[in-house]
């Protein structure tokens, strides 16, 4: 039986005797053999880890001295063995298992330091089928698994992250670790192991086109600990997928508070629109409020694009969310700073842009190096009661080539350009979407209304709203192109944009009274086009 300090408790605090170590992440392990064998624990070791602690100078047994038998099968089979398994899952407290141990000379095992084969990394570089199978770990996530199971005595670490919390426990308690502090590890491993296993079976389904598997598992790692979710009362978190896909996941804060749940999602629906506009589209700008955009716009900078977006609502604006699609410079930084403005992400900040945001403590700045792909193939997820709605992430995209002219009038080339920015901007506004756009930025918008009527004359009272504030005679609508992201079931919500002053339409068709809808654009003197496709974001 093992010798515990004296008044402990078997499955409280468990002294470290032998460790065995074999990671495919070799950070920081060095210092952490050097820092166990400092305190007296005999390491085991594989491979690669035992080369590297052996030239570290340290004094390492080899598991295949432990097994008796070599590492074999390119290093498929080494630690399957019962002289590991053994190690890592006898009960210490129970008569017969340290009895079968004595018999079959295994040794016990008190602490498991293993990180798998880097799977994810693999994937996230675009490996082919075979490497992507060479790189599933076996015997990690089966040593893993069983000391995790044997927690009451076993403790196991996953991530170079929690060496020093393991060393910090040592000290604290005289070389061994708490139950606690084992649960902690328990969980962690298990839930690295699920993850892992996530990763695979995600990357099969896809490799072998199961759009839809019988099981699918989803996994994240950990960003940050949330204040609190929507409201104070409910808690929350943000976890990461591993993607590495540009955005407020992966995004470098430069200054200002910790994001909150909101502002994480506004500040992802900000940089998810402003990215339809490359770099080739010329600078562009979004603002957003409440996962809603307020103003997006285009212009010569970065600067003149700020300013349409912003004169589309400037009351929603304050507060916002604003995104670029190009390098924030410091013309554009000392406009944003005439207004409070919650966050800010761009590709990339001039140091000008940086030093003129310094002064604004709270204003949250993020870069993300680059715009995401809006075409990328992607995966979106929502709870209901009971599971999860998965589906494809809309990367539906509209060339003017796919635009079918329906109505007698055919839209000139300067308003098929608008016609096709409301069109991008309509995808990321919630249903039913109206959006009216006018020399490329947004000039008023309707966003989330049980009735198409509804959205269309909000977007148009905000127009008018906004042509009063800066003193214009008459509505920023006149003229403008308008964007409808489902079909207009019935002609109502088109002629309110046309007494608005609308002078063209795009939207999907389809619906039954299609003609019905037609009549009545041309009657107005409109110009339509018909994408065939709709953006329904709910």
């Amino acid at each position: 039986m093992i010798d515990l300090p004296e008044g402990a408790h078997m499955t409280d605090l468990h002294p470290i005797s032998r460790a065995l170590l074999s990671v495919s992440d070799k950070t920081g392990l060095i210092e952490l053999g050097k820092a166990l064998a400092a305190r007296g624990v005999e390491l085991l070791s594989t491979g690669g880890s035992a080369k590297t602690l052996r030239d570290a100078g340290l004094e390492v047994r080899d598991v295949a001295d432990v097994t008796g038998f070599p590492e074999m099968m390119d290093g498929r089979v080494k630690t399957l063995h019962p002289g590991v398994h053994g190690g890592l899952l006898a009960l210490r407290d129970n008569d017969e298992h340290v009895a079968a141990m004595e018999e079959h000379n295994i040794d016990a095992i008190d602490l498991l330091v293993v990180n798998l084969y880097p799977f994810e990394a693999a994937l996230a570089r675009g490996a082919e089928y075979d490497e992507m199978i060479e790189n599933i770990d076996i015997g990690g996530p089966a040593m893993i698994r069983a000391a995790a199971k044997n927690h009451s005595f076993v403790n196991v670490v996953v991530d170079v992250e929690d060496y020093d919390a393991l060393l910090a426990e040592l000290d604290a308690n005289d070389g061994a670790t708490s139950f606690a502090f084992r649960q902690t590890l328990a969980q962690t491993a298990y839930a690295r192991t699920g993850a892992y296993d996530a990763a695979v079976s995600t990357w099969m389904a896809g490799a072998i086109g199961n759009a839809a598997p019988r099981r699918k598992a989803v996994a994240g790692t950990l960003a940050q600990t949330l204040r609190y979710g929507e409201n104070p009362h409910q808690a929350a978190a943000f976890y990461t997928d591993g993607s590495n896909r540009a955005g407020v996941a992966t995004a470098t804060q430069h200054q200002g508070k910790e994001l909150s749940y909101n502002n994480i999602n506004d500040t992802d629906a900000a940089f998810e629109l402003v990215s339809e506009f490359s770099a080739e589209d010329g600078p562009a700008v979004a603002i957003i409020k409440h996962a809603n955009p307020c103003g997006v716009a285009k212009g010569a900078t970065l600067a003149e694009a700020y300013k349409s977006a912003f004169e589309c609502d400037q009351t929603s604006a304050f507060g916002g969310i604003i995104a670029l699609n190009g390098e924030l410079d410091a013309e554009t930084a000392e406009a944003i700073t005439g207004i409070f403005t919650e966050v800010v992400i761009a590709p990339s900040v001039t140091d000008e842009a940086k030093a003129m945001f310094a002064a604004k403590k709270n204003l949250r700045l993020l870069t993300t190096g680059g715009l995401a792909d809006p075409m990328a193939v992607a995966e979106t997820i929502r709870q209901v009661s009971g599971g999860y709605l998965m589906q494809n992430k809309d990367n539906g995209h509209i060339t003017a080539a796919d635009l079918k002219v329906v109505t007698k009038v055919a839209p000139t080339d300067e308003q098929l350009a608008d016609l096709l920015f409301a069109w991008k901007v309509a995808k990321h506004v919630k249903s039913n979407a109206i959006v009216y756009v006018k020399d490329g930025a947004t000039v008023g918008v309707g966003a989330g209304q049980m009735s198409r009527v509804d959205s269309a004359l909000i977007a148009a009272t905000k127009a008018q709203r906004m042509a009063d504030a800066l003193g214009l005679p008459e509505s920023l609508a006149k003229g403008a192109a308008v964007a409808s992201d489902a079909f207009f079931p019935f002609a109502d919500g088109l002629l309110e944009a046309a007494a608005a002053g609308a002078s063209c339409v795009i939207q999907p068709g389809g619906s039954m009274r299609d003609d019905e809808v037609i009549a009545a654009a041309d009657e107005a003197g409109l110009a339509m086009v018909f994408t065939g496709m709709r953006h329904f974001r709910h």
